[in-house]
């Protein structure tokens, strides 16, 4: 089986982003007043071959806590989709 998986890292709500923080007062800075708490992240499209949607998942996970995100400063979250050829 193959997936189609959409993956988000974003850093921890209890740290610092400055990015995040750079893009507000920018937004500000041009009259977009009603903007507020701009998170910068990554965004993340892969595909995926495994057996099953559960292992799919495992390996998924694992690359996300291994190789995509930090987990000392991000967090993630993923969608996963079967592709029918």
């Amino acid at each position: 089986m193959k997936f189609l998986v959409e993956i988000n890292v974003m850093p921890l709500k209890a740290l610092l982003d400055p990015q995040g923080k750079a893009v507000n007062a920018t937004l500000h800075g041009i009259g977009y007043k009603e903007v507020a708490n701009v998170r910068i992240g990554k965004h993340i499209n892969l595909e995926i071959e495994a057996p099953s949607r559960e292992v799919a998942m495992e390996k998924v996970t694992e690359i996300c806590s291994k190789v995509l995100s930090n987990p000392v400063m991000e967090g993630y979250d993923f969608k996963l989709t079967e592709v029918t050829d």
